[in-house]
């Protein structure tokens, strides 16, 4: 995969930048949209990333907020039109767009997952298993789109300038016979080969812990480029949250360390999933 340009992480740099600019000219999100004449609302979405500005918002940004300097004018600009691009992933037409947008720059993820392996380390068998168990069902047209995109994703893991992957897995996700024993034969065999890169941390928490914080649930914390503020991906049946509140990032970051903290070691961790995959062959 080519070193990529992200749309969406570049809209999320420029919001940050205006929302910096305004807060230092001492206004509010009201105040900068009646004198833009628009509303909050397109200001907000601007500043958090999830509309994109066009130059004449820019130019009329930079008024506002007394940006005179011609280089950082044009750094924004440029960010703008960076964010109206496509990404690689756009054409898959995939339910979490917005994810794959912003783990594409990701420097580092933390992902903890309490049933199924995460899509940067599953097999294309896997993903296709759980596709398959999916209500409402795509079409297998679509699943196959679904699989290559997330294939696609996994060079994040082998590139030049790999990104840093800490998971932490609840030991069920290694019980559950998620298409059948040769596909999850092969599936731990990823997992294995996965956790020797030297950029990937992989540990598991055996059922032997009992209660722990991640019990019920499923999220990802995902580290950006600066300026760039980072973000948590929490996802679940009735749909996914993103949470860039920096108290919500504290926390998630607090809990992770707690689960890092009474999971396996690495090396424990690869003994355990090579005892579970000769367990699986017998």
């Amino acid at each position: 995969m080519p070193e990529v340009r992200s749309p969406t992480v570049r809209r999320r740099e420029l919001g940050a930048l205006l929302r910096t600019l305004r807060n230092q000219n001492g206004l509010t999100v009201e105040q900068a949209a009646e004198q833009l004449l628009c509303s909050p609302s397109k200001v907000s979405r601007m500043e958090t990333g999830h509309g994109a500005a066009t130059p004449r918002d820019i130019r009329d940004l930079c008024n506002l907020y007394d940006v005179t300097d011609q280089a950082e004018r044009d750094r924004l600009m440029t960010l703008a039109r960076e964010g109206k691009g496509q990404g690689w992933w756009q054409p898959y037409d995939l339910t979490y767009a917005t994810y794959v947008g912003l783990e594409a720059e990701a420097v580092a993820i933390s992902d903890f997952q309490s049933s199924v392996v995460p899509g940067l380390l599953q097999t294309a068998d896997y993903a296709r298993a759980g596709h398959e168990a999916t209500m409402p069902r795509l079409g297998n047209e679509q699943i196959e789109l679904q699989i290559q995109a997330k294939l696609t994703r996994q060079s994040l893991l082998t590139q030049a300038n790999p990104v840093a992957f800490r998971a932490v897995l609840d030991e069920a996700v290694l019980r559950r016979v998620v298409g059948g024993p040769r596909v999850m034969r092969e599936q731990l065999d990823r997992l294995l080969e996965v956790a020797r890169l030297p950029n990937v941390t992989l540990q598991i928490i055996p059922f032997t812990v009992g209660s722990h914080p991640g019990l019920e649930s499923n999220f990802n914390i995902l580290e950006l480029p600066k300026p760039t503020p980072s973000i948590v991906f929490v996802e679940g049946l009735v749909g996914s949250m993103y949470l860039e509140r920096a108290e919500d990032l504290k926390r998630y970051h607090e809990v992770f360390e707690r689960l890092q903290a009474v999971a396996l070691s690495p090396k424990d961790t690869i003994d355990a999933i090579t005892k579970i995959w000769t367990q699986s062959g017998e």
